[in-house]
């Protein structure tokens, strides 16, 4: 099984990537939240092709471009990073804050992609003016984003002494870094919902039934502005499905991508 990681080098930023597997090319975009680690079911994924893993700047260790603080940055230097490697008929997959930005390049372009699935992505406002579509998890105690991210809300250790220099770090990192791109507007792009048309790609949108960070009939209203999409429940899940069912996920996943590969 391969495995490799390099720097992609554009715009004064630097992109660490990481390729593991073989066989068809999957693009996973992780979540992106520092109160959840998804790199397990990145692992997992290489059993079905050879995943790409990109970490967005700012996220890793490097050295952070200040002139990019929105998830347009992001989406275009994926683009370049598929432009680059050359990569055709992908499976595109987005994990929440990941999700947001395979939305972001979807709708710029799809030609590389020969499906896209997103899991419990963030990125819209599908409500009224003043009512909160997606939870303020920066707002919220660890005991309730707990409760609101997870069914199993051990899942997520908050003692800081019981965790690896390693995993604290990622969350310190994590969570500068989503503010950066995602603050204001909070969580999501006031144009994104209205661009959703552009959408060209077999489009599947994967839940966690117990979500309460974005809820599932937010996702529904989701996926309801791209022409064909499927919606799929994971049931004994909250926002991170791939972390408490990962194999329910995976099925349903490669399944869809199979289907239109």
């Amino acid at each position: 099984m391969g495995e490799e990681t390099f720097e992609f080098e554009v715009d004064g930023s630097s992109l660490s990537v990481a390729v593991r597997g073989q066989g068809r090319d999957i693009l996973y975009l992780s979540a992106g939240l520092w109160f959840a680690d998804d790199s397990a079911f990145a692992q997992a994924l290489t059993a079905h092709g050879r995943v790409i893993i990109p970490t967005a700047p700012g996220f890793g260790p490097g050295a952070v471009n200040h002139r990019w603080n929105q998830v347009d940055d992001i989406a275009y230097l994926y683009l370049d990073l598929i432009d680059r490697l050359k990569l055709t008929n992908v499976a595109l997959v987005g994990a929440s804050f990941g999700g947001w930005i395979a939305a972001q390049m979807a709708i710029k372009s799809c030609a590389a992609f020969s499906s896209i699935t997103l899991i419990d992505p963030l990125g819209v406002k599908v409500g009224g003016r003043f009512s909160r579509d997606i939870a303020d998890f920066y707002g919220l105690p660890d005991v309730e984003l707990r409760k609101r991210a997870y069914v199993d809300p051990s899942i997520f250790e908050t003692d800081n002494k019981k965790i690896s220099d390693e995993e604290l770090s990622r969350r310190l990192r994590s969570r500068e870094a989503l503010a950066r791109y995602g603050w204001s507007p909070f969580m999501h792009d006031p144009k994104l919902l209205s661009r959703l048309r552009r959408v060209s790609a077999p489009t599947q949108f994967i839940w966690g039934a117990h979500d309460r960070i974005v809820s599932p009939d937010y996702g529904r209203a989701y996926a309801s502005h791209i022409a064909g999409a499927t919606f799929t429940q994971i049931e004994k899940a909250g926002h991170l499905p791939q972390v408490e069912q990962p194999q329910a996920v995976l099925d349903a996943l490669i399944s869809f991508a199979d289907a239109h590969r």
